[in-house]
C-alpha cells in the first residue's frame, strides 16, 4: 500500500490546524494598530529635544547679541 496515493483527507491531518494556528500570529504582525500613534509620539519628542537644544543655545549671552543686532539692522530704515 505504499505506492497508493492517500486521498487528501488523510494526508497530514496532524498538521491540517497549522495554518489556522498561524494565522493569528500573522494578523497581530501585520496588524498596524496605534503605527500612526507611536510616529506622532516619536516625531513630538523629537520636536521636544530639538526645542530644548534651541533653548539651551538662544540662552547665551552672544547668540542673544547676534539676533539682537539681527533684528536691529532689520528694523532700521536707512
Amino acid at each position: 500500500m505504499s505506492g497508493i496515493a492517500q486521498p487528501a483527507s488523510t494526508r497530514h491531518t496532524e498538521n491540517a490546524d497549522l495554518p489556522r494556528r498561524g494565522e493569528g500570529r500573522l494578523r497581530r504582525l501585520r496588524n498596524e494598530t496605534g503605527a500612526a500613534t507611536a510616529e506622532y509620539v516619536i516625531a513630538t519628542m523629537a520636536a521636544v529635544g530639538f526645542a530644548g537644544l534651541l533653548i539651551v543655545i538662544l540662552r547665551g549671552d552672544e547668540v542673544r547679541g547676534i539676533l539682537t543686532d539681527l533684528v536691529r539692522n532689520a528694523l532700521t530704515v536707512g
